[in-house]
């Protein structure tokens, strides 16, 4: 696999990353419309409570069919600190939280005016952290179908989604609060980081599982 084609999500899902992983060009849509209810604003972590969904707040305005890299960040209340504390709770005890955390951190508080311009951010860091060098590219025009050579994840992973696909079999690796609510996959990148460090490569680098 040398092209993945996908939405640009925030914080990208496991499943996601698996995909990215087995590529050496990211191909990501920047000519489609936002569409609400998708991970274009929202990801999944676990915390002492259980799963908890982060959403980012989007400008006031119509953003719903509105081209997605000109959908706007609210900045009428401090989400991103509050984010941030939701992401220390949680992972604040992970093996590796405390060498990677600042790197996040960073991302997370540093807010670009656009929706796009933070996932991208957000995206970028993660790769750092797994020390990737791979190739991202933004397409020029809306692609409709993948062209040759593409494997298209548009729309593959959705937190509609996210129920059935933890009937998948999905291998486990230790969470920070596994014994309380058992394991679950698919979560954001963000917890692959944090629990396991440098071997979350050995891990993406897996025979993919989570299929739909």
């Amino acid at each position: 696999m040398s092209v993945v084609l996908t939405e640009l999500h925030f914080l990208p899902c496991i499943a996601a990353f698996q995909h990215y992983a087995q590529a050496n060009t990211i191909l990501l849509e920047a000519q489609e419309n936002y569409q609400k209810g998708s991970y274009r604003n929202r990801c999944h972590i676990l915390g002492a409570n259980g799963l908890q969904r982060l959403s980012l707040p989007l400008a006031k305005g119509k953003n719903n069919q509105q081209n997605i890299r000109e959908v706007g960040l609210s900045d009428q209340q401090d989400w991103a600190r509050q984010h941030w504390q939701s992401i220390r709770s949680a992972y604040g005890n992970a093996p590796f939280f405390f060498y990677y955390s600042d790197e996040v951190e960073g991302s997370i508080r540093s807010l670009p005016s656009t929706l796009w311009e933070y996932n991208l951010q957000l995206l970028r860091t993660a790769f750092s952290l797994l020390q990737w060098d791979k190739t991202i590219q933004l397409t020029e025009t809306f692609h409709p179908t993948a062209e040759k050579g593409e494997i298209d994840i548009r729309g593959k992973y959705s937190p509609k989604s996210f129920e059935r696909q933890q009937e998948l079999s999905w291998p486990s690796y230790p969470q920070v609060f596994q014994e309380r609510h058992g394991f679950v996959g698919n979560l954001s990148i963000l917890d692959l980081l944090f629990c396991m460090g440098p071997q979350a490569n050995l891990y993406l680098s897996a025979e993919i599982t989570s299929q739909e």
